[in-house]
């Protein structure tokens, strides 16, 4: 079995943590609603349509 050394060697998976971001904005907005989110509150929560803007335009 091998054991992580101690002292700061921590590797850091950026796109696992923009994931991870990602999902606790979602569970966030799911407990503040009254009922299910709707696809278009998913979609704003996850600020699709700035990344689609940032990314040079939408999907067709």
């Amino acid at each position: 079995m091998r054991v992580a050394p101690v002292g700061g060697t921590a590797v850091q998976d950026h796109v696992a943590l923009a994931e991870i971001e990602l999902c606790g904005d979602l569970i966030i907005a799911a407990s503040a609603a009254e009922d299910r989110l709707s696809l278009e509150s998913i979609d704003e929560v996850l600020k699709v349509a700035e990344e689609r803007d940032a990314s040079g335009g939408a999907r067709g």
